[in-house]
């Protein structure tokens, strides 16, 4: 088990999960399609109350439209693809998956403009936190500004570092990249045993969290890395744990991690008075794997997107992090110490199980067993209606 989470979930490679069920979308979330009864989310009513009153636009209800002038990118144009994101490269023969754009009811979201972007962010400095998919999110936002501008790569750190600094000439606009999966301080328990963790729930991560008087806005995610096998500690005791030996009874579950995560680092946050924009990103799916799981053939060959009524009800522990992030969104939003938004960006996404590389991520090795990713983003790909979220939200801050 230890050989197959450290495949999984290395910094360096794809992520990669066990299929649960196939995702959709719930009716008492406004931000979620609303075609299924409540008999769907029957004892779930607590978790996915509404965190917030909604916006006169609601972006994060939709569906995917037909949009013949994407791509906007492509790896030709874009020097900052991710290998494993890069399915154009590798070969990926369908592109019709491309021609795709999200279109919330009943109003429009623009397609990211660089140039307004970079108005709005000018003399800025904007964060990413989080795992992969951050830096998928932000190696999307690279790519699209790629058409106007390319950043200076001033990271402190040698170029294996996942942490990165990137600076916009001309516009004093900054990124930042914090490879932070738990988002709280976590360590390999060691060499002999890869890949397990000790998580300290109640201490956030102080690499990210040091840094954060410099940003303006802040991008908070994560999900896939709580189902590690992992240590959870409390005061500094051992509590519980998720897939490891303990020596006493806990019923502690990577729920409870994941949740204690969230609320960790947003509370440290407000503890520190930060002062700029938190957006916290719902999570992105784990489970578009059909035909078995990760590691028994388990593929996402399709080539369309799902509208909202071809979807299915989400459920397991996809459904409890989902829940967790709504909740803890909610606390945090009412106790009124932080300027925080959500980008509910799930229901979107449950609908493109068509944008992941699958065996696009890499060259056929016949001397490897090479996996396929139904986790990550293709680049160019359906993540880059992400940035196109991220532009209507600051701009409306602004």
């Amino acid at each position: 088990m230890v050989l197959c989470f450290k495949l999984l979930f290395g910094p360096t490679a794809a992520i990669f999960l066990s299929a649960v069920v196939i995702l959709s979308c719930f009716t008492n979330v406004p931000h979620l399609q609303p075609s299924y009864s409540d008999d769907d989310l029957i004892g779930r009513s607590s978790y996915l109350a509404a965190p917030a009153p909604p916006p006169k636009c609601d972006i994060f209800r939709g569906e995917w439209v037909p949009d013949p002038d994407a791509p906007h990118y492509t790896n030709e144009t874009c020097a900052f693809i991710q290998e494993h994101q890069n399915c154009m490269f590798y070969g990926r023969p369908d592109l019709d998956f491309l021609k795709w754009r999200w279109k919330p009811h009943g109003c429009e979201l623009p397609r990211f403009d660089p140039h307004r972007f970079l108005a709005v962010v000018g003399n800025k400095t904007i964060g990413f936190v989080g795992d992969s998919l951050a830096r998928n999110h932000m190696q999307s936002l690279l790519c699209l500004l790629s058409k106007v501008a390319s950043p200076k790569d001033v990271s402190v750190t040698d170029k294996t570092d996942p942490n990165k600094i990137l600076y916009y000439e001309g516009y004093n606009f900054t990124i930042y990249l914090f490879w932070s999966p738990f988002l709280v301080r976590a360590e390999e328990v060691g060499a002999d045993r890869p890949g397990v963790f000790r998580l300290y729930l109640d201490e956030p991560d102080g690499r990210w969290l040091s840094a954060s008087s410099r940003f303006d806005y802040l991008l908070l995610s994560g999900a896939n890395w709580f189902t590690r096998e992992s240590y959870f500690y409390e005061r500094g005791q051992l509590v519980g744990g998720m897939y490891v030996p303990l020596n006493f009874t806990s019923s502690l579950t990577n729920q409870y991690s994941h949740r204690m995560a969230f609320r960790t680092a947003l509370r440290a946050l407000t503890f520190a008075r930060f002062r700029g924009k938190v957006i916290l990103r719902t999570l992105s799916p784990m489970s578009h794997f059909e035909g078995g799981p990760y590691n028994a053939g388990g593929d996402c060959r399709r080539t369309r997107p799902l509208r909202a009524n071809e979807t299915a009800p989400m459920g397991g522990v996809e459904l409890e992090f989902y829940a967790s992030q709504l909740e803890e969104f909610r606390e945090a939003a009412e106790a009124k110490g932080l300027d925080l938004v959500l980008m509910n960006s799930t229901a979107a996404m449950l609908m493109r199980p068509d944008g992941h590389p699958s065996r696009y991520g890499h060259w056929p090795d016949e001397k490897r067993a090479l996996y396929n990713d139904c986790i990550h983003w293709c680049l160019p790909g359906p993540v880059d209606a992400w940035n196109d979220m991220l532009l209507h939200m600051l701009s409306d801050s602004n």
